[in-house]
């Protein structure tokens, strides 16, 4: 498989991760910046790029007081004869974050950009730049495209633990020298307090770094707002982001545990038991703290398409926000589904259109894995299978008419990618093997998660005819980021042949499993 020397950007890097992280950061980058108003505005939580293309891309910074964002580009570090970009000013109403969009920019080429804050009063009082690198998606084929992919960052209890480094597992991704990173979701824990320290169960303890947003479940903006600065306390992601940009969806978490709309809780840690209203705030911090283009619409909707060029489209779904509510999942007819009738006739005419050589569906939820909600005691589903291996019921009705739409128009390499379960597997789902039979056959590659507790495999559900061709899981529950199995996956599409290669990796880069898949077919 050919594409870039590994790493190709590390040295390049070198000079500008240094500079960011020898900026002085606020005492508590969770405080609210009105406490440190002396000097010039500071970017203590780092920057970050999102939803790149071949021409344009999206820059994120937070100032700790009242700014004026502004982005110079350079194709070099020195920054000679550099492009300014006037960006929005940052202010309480955002949590003193904000976005500029960088349009025109040249394919396949590695950009360096600089973020100044200027005093909103005075221009000529900036802060210490902060500096990144990002790499446009090339517009010709021969490049190849590499990229990684998890989610599932510091849950059940597993946060940031100074003694093991932190976020390692981003440092290993980093080395790969992806053209970007897609997180499948529960990019926070909302609603997953974190304790100073937790017993492990072989006598050592685990010491997380707390924040007061963190000591209890997010229910006003405020504290959601500070469980997306929680993660940007670690250096490893930070670096992370000046890096390497994000295709960013979200899932359950980000609000609270298999969330669907209209849904009451009977949760006794939440005074706010309605979820649309958390789910609102929730909403508006995630828009907030993530360069994610489709935000910024009228219908502000995190379903969108990411065109990388000839070889690849990135097609990102919501499995959350227009679900139906969480049931046996058993009903013969199910209309709304998990996607919704809009979202998944966008996601069939999109993939119709697409011209890519390959198609991934990054998931949120896994299409063949039973996953439960017990959670008011019932047996209710909270993915799509239910564990009934015969004809497609409830949300499994939507996936069998996605799956006969890709046959029947001949949509050629369409790959699934998925996390939310807390370890890594490969699925082959094959017609011959499955009770509903109208469809190619496909793959499903799960990774994950990031930060936070691994938990036993789930079992599968026959409809489609799934094999677990590899699996690796603990046998316990909630087994700490300090026993192991914390997962990301790589993809890397060869310019030459398009060839697709999955590697399912370890926290430190170990591969466990690689499978390359041939382009041009309908089914694999």
């Amino acid at each position: 498989m050919s594409h870039r020397p590994l790493p190709a950007r590390r040295s390049v890097l070198r000079g500008s991760l240094a500079a960011s992280a020898a900026l002085t950061l606020p005492t508590a980058l969770g405080a609210t910046p009105a406490f440190a108003l002396s000097g010039r505005p500071k970017a203590g939580w780092g920057v970050q790029t999102g939803d790149v293309t071949c021409d344009s891309g999206l820059v994120w910074v937070r100032s700790d007081r009242p700014a004026r964002m502004i982005v110079e580009t350079s194709a070099t570090e020195s920054f000679r004869n550099p492009r300014r970009w006037h960006g929005p000013l940052l202010e309480s109403g955002t949590d003193f974050t904000g976005t500029t969009r960088l349009r025109g920019l040249p394919s396949g080429e590695q950009i360096h950009y600089r973020v100044l804050l200027a005093d909103p009063d005075d221009p000529r009082r900036t802060g210490e730049p902060v500096t990144g690198t990002f790499r446009t998606a090339s517009d010709k084929r021969r490049d190849g495209v590499r990229f990684v992919w998890s989610g599932d960052l510091a849950g059940q209890g597993w946060g940031i633990n100074p003694e093991l480094g932190g976020y390692r597992i981003y440092e290993a991704m980093a080395a790969l020298d992806p053209d970007f990173f897609v997180c499948s979701g529960d990019n926070i824990y909302a609603d997953g307090p974190l304790t100073e320290t937790v017993a492990l169960p072989d006598g050592r303890t685990w010491r997380n770094i707390t924040t007061e947003e963190k000591a209890k479940v997010a229910e006003t903006l405020a504290e959601f707002r500070g469980n997306f600065r929680y993660n940007l306390l670690d250096e490893n992601l930070r670096a992370f982001n000046a890096q390497v940009p994000s295709i960013i969806q979200w899932d359950d978490h980000e609000v609270t545990n298999n969330w669907y709309p209209g849904e009451i809780l009977g949760d006794s840690r939440y005074t706010e038991k309605n979820v649309d209203v958390l789910a609102a705030r929730a909403r508006r911090a995630f828009s907030e703290y993530f360069p994610i283009s489709t935000l910024r619409r009228p219908d502000g909707r995190v379903y969108r398409v990411q065109h990388h060029g000839p070889l690849l489209d990135v097609f990102v779904l919501d499995m959350r926000t227009y679900r139906n509510a969480n049931s046996p999942d058993d009903q013969p007819t199910d209309p709304q589904g998990i996607l919704g009738r809009e979202q998944l006739e966008w996601l069939k005419r999109e993939l119709s259109r697409s011209r890519a050589v390959w198609k991934v569906i990054a998931s949120d939820m896994p299409i063949g894995l039973v996953v439960p909600d017990t959670g008011d005691g019932k047996p209710n589903i909270e993915a799509v299978a239910q564990g009934d291996p015969g004809a497609p019921l409830g949300r499994e009705l939507q996936i069998a008419e996605l799956l006969r739409f890709i046959k029947h128009r001949r949509i050629t390499g369409t790959v699934w990618l998925t996390a939310d379960v807390h370890y890594t597997s490969a699925q082959h789902y094959e017609p011959s093997r499955a009770a509903f039979t109208d469809f190619e056959p496909f793959w499903e590659f799960v990774s994950g998660p990031l930060n936070a507790g691994a938990f036993p495999a789930n079992t599968l559900d026959g409809t489609f005819g799934p094999d677990r061709v590899f699996l690796k899981a603990p046998t316990t529950a909630n087994v700490s980021p300090a026993g192991g199995y914390q997962f990301f996956g790589e993809v890397d599409i060869d310019g030459g042949s398009g060839e697709l290669t999955v590697r399912l990796r370890e926290q430190d880069g170990t591969v466990l499993f690689t499978k390359v898949l041939q382009p041009g077919l309908v089914g694999q």
